[in-house]
């Protein structure tokens, strides 16, 4: 493969997916159909626990992020894990048809989930979408637009003197002079050719 980041080039968005007790930031989002309550899918990795939440509940909440989003919210629910923390006492929200939403956000959809569908690494979950609303008119970030400034929005903070290895996917940091033989981000998965020495 020359180059797989011609994938940034995709039109897709950055969202804030929730549900029962738990959520995480995700990109691949499409509407896949019309109508007063079309069909929206969400790509969610295998490993996120929020995929594990996904799978026990009926609802989920799709929270639309900005450009100027507080990069704490993209940091509270792209870093870390619900199995460490409770995303929702950093991040304010609102609870819409029992499921938190993100204040600082452009608006949310929430969706009655319908099917399932497993591949190797994601479940792509497909919800019929019964209630949305929009805050604000701003404009939404891109899944390009987070990648070329990933690391503002990140800020990522490495101790002096140590040699870190970042990962460019999700900011995750390994400490070490190299990274372990096959080495997987704990955080999202990709491999260590997605790592940066600092």
């Amino acid at each position: 493969m020359k180059n797989k980041k011609i994938t940034r080039k995709i039109t897709q968005g950055m969202y804030v997916l929730t549900t029962q007790g738990g959520g995480c930031v995700v990109d691949a989002v499409s509407q896949v159909s019309a109508g007063d309550n079309p069909l929206i899918a969400v790509a969610v990795m295998k490993k996120n626990y929020t995929n594990e939440l996904m799978h026990k509940s009926n609802t989920f909440a799709l929270s639309v992020l900005s450009k100027d989003v507080n990069p704490e919210i993209i940091k509270t629910f792209g870093l870390n894990s619900m199995r460490d923390i409770n995303k929702f006492d950093h991040i304010k929200t609102t609870e819409v048809e029992g499921i938190n939403v993100i204040d600082d956000s452009l608006g949310y959809m929430i969706c009655e989930k319908v099917d399932t569908i497993e591949n190797e690494t994601h479940t792509l979950f497909i919800g019929k979408l019964i209630e949305a609303d929009v805050y604000k008119e701003d404009e939404a970030m891109s899944y390009g637009y987070y990648q070329d400034h990933k690391d503002e929005l990140l800020k990522v903070t490495t101790e002096k003197g140590r040699t870190a290895w970042v990962c460019m996917a999700c900011g995750y940091v390994y400490y070490g002079d190299e990274l372990p033989e096959n080495f997987k981000c704990p955080i999202c998965g990709v491999s260590a050719d997605m790592f940066e020495r600092k």
